[in-house]
């Protein structure tokens, strides 16, 4: 992929990130929870060469709330667990990556490490994964493992603050750790299948990564072989200065949310400071388009109205042409982003609109690749092959 162009990605999620938009005349509600649906969106996404999509998950049910069900029943509510939709979509698409988001919270890093191991070779190494802690009383309380405060505005403002976040932060970067470890557990040759001496696999080259933490012990090797990427890109949201340290730990890819060119500079150069991994930077946006600009704000107008109030988001919402996008998109790449991860407003809408208005025009201006150039996730990011770190040791 030439340096020239930009990575491009879309986060999906449920009809699309306006609250309403499952109400919109093109959104398809009766098929959200099908599997056709999601293949059709991925393959959308697919054809307009994006490098990956994600795919939203929480252990909770969506709120307006920070933390909490709000008892509302104009909105969607319930989702697909995200690594087992992205299994059953791999086999129907060919290219695109997948990345599902899977917590670091409340679940095992075994379990994490052998279903994104196994999603990458279903896949045929197109897997990812985006990092998620949390961080929510009512997340907890489906597990009853640990007490976990009440999250409020004082808590979502100032995560460095509050010592439960630095302990959730530490545990996510352990788990992190801990699942690259058990990728790694065995080397790419391990499994040998000589049917005349009867043997299946190599045992010195399965690893014990014995992993001994704060938060949990892990012996290892992993019962899966090594993922045909070696090590599936990690994906993190981040959004204040401790994710940010979290990401230099041993993330591949950083979402931003910045609201303007110069945010989205000091949020780099911040990153960049800090040190540890550098990954690649994507921005995240809400996006709404229209054939004029007027069009695009009249149909954010619209769903604001169906939802009762004015749609607000962590990260920016741009309504107007894909022909402005394209500008917004190529001038905040000088702050220093190599990519975007945009979230389609209402789908399939505003998807067709990145893929068949947005993508072409990068195109015209030399911004976006003609065709994919590489076969796996790592190779639309242009990550390198990393070796095992235990190749050549002893068990």
């Amino acid at each position: 992929m030439s340096a020239d162009h930009l990575h491009l990605a879309v986060a999906l999620d449920g009809a699309g990130w306006h609250p309403a938009a499952w109400r919109d005349p093109a959104a398809s509600p009766k098929e959200l929870f099908t599997a056709a649906y999601w293949a059709r969106l991925v393959a959308e996404a697919e054809r307009g060469l994006l490098d990956f999509v994600t795919i939203e998950d929480t252990l909770a049910l969506q709120t307006t709330r920070l933390d909490g069900p709000d008892g509302r029943t104009d909105q969607v509510r319930g989702r697909f667990d995200a690594v087992l939709l992205a299994s059953r979509i791999a086999p129907l698409s060919r290219s695109i990556g997948l990345v599902p988001t899977a917590t670091t919270t409340h679940t095992e890093p075994f379990h994490v490490a052998s279903s994104l191991a196994t999603l990458d070779y279903v896949s045929g190494g197109r897997a990812g994964w985006r990092v998620q802690l949390s961080g929510r009383r009512t997340e907890a309380a489906h597990f009853g493992r640990r007490d976990v405060p009440e999250l409020g505005p004082a808590q979502a403002v100032a995560l460095e603050d509050h010592a439960i976040y630095h302990e959730l932060f530490g545990e996510a970067g352990d788990v992190v750790e801990v699942v690259r470890r058990l990728w790694d557990s065995w080397e790419d040759d391990a499994v040998i299948r000589d049917v005349g001496t009867g043997r299946f696999v190599d045992r010195d080259k399965l690893h014990y990564v014995d992993y001994e933490g704060p938060h949990f012990s892990v012996r290892g090797p992993s019962i899966v072989p090594r993922p045909p990427q070696g090590q599936p890109p990690v994906t993190a949201l981040a959004h204040s200065r401790l994710p940010y340290e979290f990401a230099a730990r041993g993330v591949d890819v950083e979402y931003i949310t910045p609201h303007d060119g110069d945010q989205a500079r000091a949020i780099v150069a911040e990153i960049r400071e800090i040190g540890g991994v550098q990954p690649k930077v994507f921005a995240d946006l809400v996006v709404f388009l229209g054939e004029t600009p007027q069009t695009a704000k009249d149909r954010r107008a619209r769903l604001d109205e169906l939802d009762g109030s004015e749609h607000v988001s962590d990260a920016a919402i741009f309504a107007g042409t894909p022909e402005q996008l394209a500008d917004l998109l190529l001038d905040w790449r000088e702050a220093g982003l190599e990519g975007y991860r945009l979230r389609p407003a209402v789908l399939p809408t505003d998807l067709n609109a990145i893929t068949r208005a947005l993508v072409p025009e990068l195109r015209r201006r030399g911004a976006f690749r003609d065709g994919y150039e590489a076969a796996t996730l790592r190779g639309h990011l242009g990550l390198d092959r990393p070796a095992s770190r235990y190749a050549g040791s002893s068990r």
